[in-house]
C-alpha cells in the first residue's frame, strides 16, 4: 500500500538532482553510486538545490512509487551530506522532522529507556 512509516529504512542521495527526472533515472541513480538492493522497499530519497522539492523512490512488491512534495514557500532543511561517501542513512525521526519543516538543529531529544 502507499505509505511511508517507521518500518522503512531512508538514504538520502548525496548530490542535488534536477527535479525533471523520473523513477527510471532516480532508480539508476542509486544503482550507480551503490550496491543496495532497488527492490528491498527501501526509500531513497531526492532534494533540488533548491531545496523545495523532495522525491522520495520506494519499491512496493511489485513496481516503483514516486512520492513528491514541493513546497509553495520556504525550503526543506536537510543534514550536511558528503557527495563522495554515498548514500546517507536517515532515521525515521529524523525524516519527518524535514517533512513537517522542524529546524533540525534546534530539536533535543529527552532521555529514554532503550533495549
Amino acid at each position: 500500500m502507499f505509505s511511508l512509516n517507521d518500518s522503512l529504512n531512508y538514504y538520502l542521495y548525496p548530490r542535488y538532482i534536477p527535479m525533471g527526472k523520473g523513477i527510471e533515472a532516480l532508480s539508476e541513480l542509486i544503482r550507480s553510486c551503490t550496491s543496495a538492493n532497488l527492490l528491498s522497499g527501501d526509500v531513497y530519497l531526492f532534494v533540488n538545490k533548491g531545496r523545495n522539492v523532495i522525491k522520495a523512490l520506494r519499491w512496493d512488491t511489485d513496481g516503483f512509487i514516486l512520492y513528491q512534495k514541493r513546497l509553495e514557500t520556504g525550503t526543506f532543511e536537510i543534514p550536511r551530506f558528503k557527495p563522495g561517501e554515498g548514500l546517507y542513512k536517515l532515521d525515521w525521526e529524523i525524516f519527518f522532522l524535514i517533512m513537517k519543516g522542524i529546524p533540525l538543529r534546534s530539536v533535543s531529544y529527552r532521555k529514554r529507556f532503550r533495549l
